[in-house]
């Protein structure tokens, strides 16, 4: 591992959860990474609880820690005696002010890195669904365009069939007994 990075990114990236529809790291992840005690970092959060609005830290709900523990493969056994906070990428920005340690300073720059490269990727991926629509877009038309074609094609190809000619003079189209009505109309 580089001498630079005390964490590796690949562990920060896999620390990141989405709750709430926010990219999040638990403190007690954090609280590895920085390494201090969960407690000391909670103890941290709630002294200086107007630097972390809901957005920036929120304490998980029952259910939402449950689902995240099945993600992360944390034992059933032992375990937390309070619900973990979770910290969105503002958070963690705000934590190196009040944990007041070089590591967390450290630590927190390689953190807004992963943060800042996982929006790249995120942004990326975008573009090449916007550009994979697009191309989509664009062989419907051409198939649509291609069934033409073919259609006229085979209409050029198909047999001409003559109409049969009318025959000359004067023709009765109507049925004779709309012809016999009309003429006791006439006679009356």
């Amino acid at each position: 591992m580089d001498k630079d990075y005390l964490v590796s990114l690949e562990l920060v990236e896999q620390r990141i959860f989405l709750v709430r529809g926010e990219k999040i790291m638990m403190d007690f992840h954090l609280a590895e990474m920085y390494n201090v005690d969960t407690k000391l970092l909670k103890r941290a959060v709630r002294r200086n609880r107007d630097r972390f609005p809901e957005d920036f830290c929120f304490e998980l709900s029952f259910s939402e820690w449950q689902n995240l523990r099945s993600q992360f493969g944390a034992s059933s056994w032992g375990g937390i005696r309070y619900l973990p906070f979770a910290f969105t990428e503002q958070g963690v920005a705000m934590l190196s002010g009040v944990l007041h340690s070089s590591r967390a300073v450290k630590v927190n720059v390689q953190i807004m890195r992963v943060f800042v490269r996982l929006r790249e990727l995120l942004s990326s991926h975008q573009e090449l669904a916007l550009r994979l629509r697009q191309l989509e877009m664009k062989i419907e038309r051409q198939d649509a365009d291609i069934r033409t074609i073919f259609e006229a094609i085979r209409h050029l190809m198909a047999p001409h069939t003559v109409p049969p000619k009318r025959r000359m003079g004067f023709h009765i189209e109507e049925p004779m007994a709309a012809y016999r009505i009309r003429r006791k109309r006439k006679s009356h």
